[in-house]
C-alpha cells in the first residue's frame, strides 16, 4: 500500500496545492464550512479538518493507485511524477560514460589489494598495467585517472618543444573537447584537417600539412599525428588497419610519430574482430580509456615503449595524476576490461537494431543509414525541426503518451550538430530498453508529423 507520504508526493506530481496553513483554507484549496457571520475556527481546528481530509485523500490515492496498478509494490522514486501509477523509464543514451559499476566491479574494488601506486607499490595497478600491455602488444602502460589526461601526457611526451606541431582532425575529441590543453598547458600548436565522413583524413593533405614544415626554418615543426579510433564524432566509425599502417608510413617519413586516441579501441576490435594490438602497432603511442564502453567509474591508460613510459611517468607526476591506493580503481577496470568481449557485441547489436528501427519508420524528419553504424553510436539525421527541441520531446512524459503507449518512457540524448542527434549504447541499456526508446521515438514522430 502507498503511505501518506506517497500519496502526497503524487498529490505534488498532480499539482494538487497542500495546506498553506490559513484558518480559511485546507486541503487542494477547499474552504472549510463556516455560518455565515461566525468567528473564524481557531487554526488547530482547521488543521484537524485538514487533517481528516489529507487521510481520505491519500485512502482515495491508495485505491486508484492499486487499480492502476494491481499488487503494486514500486517505491515512488521510480515512478513519473507526473502520472500516478505508471513507472517512469529512463533510457540514457548520452553516452557511454553515464555507466554505473556492476555488483562483480563493486565487488573487485572493495576487495582489492593496493599500495602507493605513486611509489609504484600497488599489486592491482601493476597487474593491470602489464595484462594491458600484453592485450595491446606494447612494451609498458601507465595507469592515470583521465583518457583526457593520456592524450595530454601522450603529446608532451613526443612534442618536446614548445611550438611543435600537431595534426589532427578537426572535429577529433583531442581537439574539440579536451580544453585545447596541447596549447594552454603543453605549449602544442595543433593544425587541424578536415575529417573525412569515415573519421579519417585525406592522405594527400596529410602529406600537404607535414611536407609543409619539413626542415623549414619558418613552419612550426610538426612532430605528431593524431588520430581517434573509433573516431565519436563520425559515430564511432572504426579507422581502417591498412589506413593506420599508411598513416605511420607518411609520418616517419617526414619525421613525425602517430599517437592513437583509443578512448573506444576495445569497440574498434570487437567491431573488426581482431586482436587490440592489431590496431595498436601502427601507432607510436596510444591511450585507452576504461571509463566508457567498458563501464568502470574512472581511469585510462598511457601505452608505448619503455622510454616513452618513463617519460609519461613524469608527466602524470607534474599534472597532478599520481594517485597512491589506485588499486581500488584498477580493480574496477580489470573487471570492465574481463567482460568486454561480452557487453560490447551486446552493445553494437542493440545500436544497429535502433538503427534499422528507426529507418523502417520511414519518417521525413529523422534518418539513419544503418551501414554506417560500426559500433555502439547512431548518428540521426533531422530535418525540419531543431535537434535540441527533438530532444526534448523524447526526454518529456505527457499524459497524451501514457494514454496511448500506457507507459511513460523517457530517452535522454544529447543534439549533436545543427542537424543531428547522437544515440550512445553501452551496458546500461538492454534489448527492452533499446525497443523502448525506438516506440518512445516512433510516438513523437507521430506527433511532429504535419
Amino acid at each position: 500500500m502507498l503511505q501518506e507520504s506517497q500519496c502526497l508526493a503524487l498529490q505534488r506530481g498532480l499539482q494538487l496545492p497542500e495546506c498553506p496553513g490559513l484558518p480559511s483554507s485546507c486541503l487542494h484549496g477547499v474552504k472549510v464550512a463556516q455560518p455565515l457571520g461566525s468567528p473564524a475556527l481557531p487554526e488547530e481546528s482547521v488543521h484537524r479538518s485538514c487533517g481528516k481530509r489529507k487521510a481520505s485523500f491519500a485512502a482515495m490515492l491508495r485505491r486508484v493507485a492499486r487499480t492502476v496498478v494491481p499488487g503494486l509494490k514500486v517505491p515512488w522514486a521510480r515512478w513519473s511524477r507526473n502520472w500516478a501509477g505508471v513507472p517512469d523509464q529512463v533510457v540514457d543514451l548520452r553516452s557511454d560514460t553515464v555507466t554505473r559499476p556492476g555488483p562483480a566491479m563493486r565487488r573487485a574494488m572493495a576487495e582489492a589489494v593496493v599500495g602507493d601506486d605513486d611509489y609504484g607499490e600497488d599489486p592491482t595497478v601493476l597487474e593491470l598495467q602489464e595484462k594491458a600491455a600484453k592485450l595491446l602488444g606494447v612494451e609498458q602502460t601507465l595507469f592515470v585517472p583521465t583518457n583526457t589526461m593520456a592524450n595530454l601526457i601522450s603529446v608532451m611526451g613526443h612534442c618536446r618543444r614548445r611550438g611543435s606541431q600537431v595534426l589532427l582532425g578537426q572535429e577529433c575529441h583531442l581537439h574539440v573537447y579536451e580544453q585545447g590543453g596541447v596549447a594552454q598547458i603543453a605549449g602544442v600548436h595543433s593544425q587541424p584537417l578536415p575529417d573525412m565522413p569515415h573519421g579519417t583524413l585525406d592522405l594527400n593533405e596529410l602529406e600537404r600539412a607535414l611536407s609543409r614544415g619539413f626542415r623549414s626554418s619558418y613552419h612550426p615543426v610538426c612532430e605528431l599525428v593524431c588520430l581517434e579510433n573509433t573516431h565519436s564524432s563520425a559515430g564511432g566509425r572504426v579507422l581502417p588497419i591498412d589506413y593506420l599502417r599508411q598513416v605511420r608510413l607518411l609520418a616517419h617519413a617526414y619525421g613525425a610519430r602517430v599517437h592513437l586516441d583509443g578512448a573506444r579501441l576495445m569497440n574498434a576490435a570487437v567491431a573488426l574482430r581482431v586482436p587490440p594490438a592489431r590496431l595498436v602497432e601502427h601507432c607510436d603511442s596510444v591511450s585507452f580509456c576504461f571509463s566508457k564502453g567498458l563501464g568502470a567509474p574512472v581511469g585510462a591508460l598511457v601505452c608505448g615503449a619503455k622510454g616513452f613510459i618513463e617519460e609519461a611517468w613524469r608527466l602524470r607526476k607534474a599534472l597532478g595524476g599520481g594517485m597512491r591506493q589506485a588499486g581500488v580503481l584498477a580493480a574496477a577496470a580489470m573487471v570492465g576490461l574481463a567482460e568486454a568481449e561480452e557487453v560490447l557485441p551486446r552493445d553494437h547489436e542493440n545500436a544497429r537494431r535502433f538503427a534499422k528501427g528507426l529507418r523502417d519508420l520511414a519518417s521525413p524528419i529523422c534518418s539513419v543509414d544503418p551501414d554506417t553504424v560500426e559500433t555502439n553510436m547512431v548518428l540521426v539525421q533531422v530535418a525540419g525541426w531543431p535537434p535540441a527541441e527533438l530532444c526534448q520531446r523524447l526526454q518529456a512524459v505527457s499524459a497524451e503518451e501514457v494514454a496511448q503507449t500506457g507507459r511513460a518512457v523517457s530517452v535522454v540524448l544529447f543534439p549533436w550538430t545543427e542537424h543531428s542527434v547522437r544515440a550512445v549504447w553501452h551496458r546500461d541499456v538492454s534489448a527492452q530498453d533499446t525497443e523502448l526508446a525506438l516506440r518512445k521515438w516512433e510516438f513523437v514522430l507521430r506527433q511532429l508529423r504535419p
